[in-house]
């Protein structure tokens, strides 16, 4: 699917996603035009998503990370999920083994953020039951995929 020269644009891509082509192409030592189409096809095929700033939540004024466990009817498990994945604040929602069905990370400003979200998920039909925890600490967040 893709090659190790992909590989080479996807590290660079993900250090820096501002980087132009030009500047890809004279660190990698290929055409400008080469970088241009590489990126495209990925593109095309879903390898690359999107661009995104990485924005610092504590500056926005997003205070509490939080890691909220449910337990959801399994009938209703899928609808569940599309729900929480809707909710404001909500940065990942995972379909999880064990002891509960769904693992959903959000961000808010503070505990009446916190108690109304978890509010409106109890509220979603077939969500049986959360369990809430608070980071104290960010020890390493990082989304690159190691490539």
């Amino acid at each position: 699917m893709i090659d190790e020269l992909d590989v080479k644009i996807l590290r660079v891509l993900q250090d820096d996603a501002r980087r132009s082509c030009r500047e890809i192409a004279e660190e990698l030592d290929v055409a400008t035009g080469t970088v241009y189409n590489r990126i495209k096809k990925m593109m095309d095929k879903g390898v690359i998503k999107g661009y995104v700033p990485l924005i610092d939540p504590l500056k926005l004024g997003y205070d509490l990370t939080t890691l909220i466990m449910a337990q959801a009817e399994s009938e209703n498990l899928h609808e569940a999920e599309e729900a929480l994945a809707k909710l404001s604040g909500v940065i990942a929602v995972y379909d999880i083994t064990g002891d509960f069905d769904v693992a959903v990370i959000a961000r808010v400003q503070d505990r009446d953020s916190l108690n109304e979200l978890v509010k409106k998920i109890l509220s979603i039909p077939g969500v049986k039951r959360t369990v809430t925890n608070v980071v104290f600490n960010v020890v390493k967040e990082d989304f690159k995929v190691k490539i």
